[in-house]
């Protein structure tokens, strides 16, 4: 097999195991979203006021912010276990520039690997759209509780 097709095929398989994590990892989150939703319906607080709306739809981001945080340090830590980084800072930073899609360019990494950046900017941009419907879903559902004109 020729070098250039193991310098395709290995990372991208690499990175399909690490983008199903992020996908679990994502989904345990939505998972707590809908539990933490459901239950301040049960107890009547959903959409009741402005400070109990806020306060769900902050910690709804919250909970989706600590999700992309640890779905970076996965990229990251898979970046040392490949030898791109000596050391975390280093490599959580690198991982943060590419999830985000921020793409700043300041690090390269070699040859064989290089094709996990934008594998794992394509990851970030899917967890980030899952984030937004998250946070839309919530919002959403909060103005139903709020308004019951708007229910149909």
């Amino acid at each position: 097999m020729p070098a250039q097709h193991v310098a395709t095929l290995v990372p991208l398989a690499v990175s399909i195991v690490v983008i199903l994590c992020t996908i679990v990892i994502h989904a345990l989150a939505l998972g707590a979203t809908v539990g933490l939703v459901r239950h301040e319906q049960r107890l009547g607080r959903a959409g009741t006021g402005f400070w109990n709306t806020l306060t769900l739809v902050a910690t709804t981001i919250f909970i989706a912010f600590v999700a992309h945080l640890v779905e970076i340090a996965l990229w990251a830590t898979l970046f040392i276990r490949c030898g791109e980084f000596a050391e975390f800072g280093s490599a959580f930073d690198h991982s943060a520039v590419n999830y985000t899609t921020l793409g700043y360019g300041n690090v390269v990494m070699t040859p064989s690997w290089r094709l996990l950046g934008p594998l794992e900017a394509a990851d970030g941009m899917l967890m980030f759209g899952v984030t937004t419907a998250m946070v839309f879903a919530v919002i959403q559902r909060l103005i139903r509780a709020r308004f019951p004109d708007l229910r149909n």
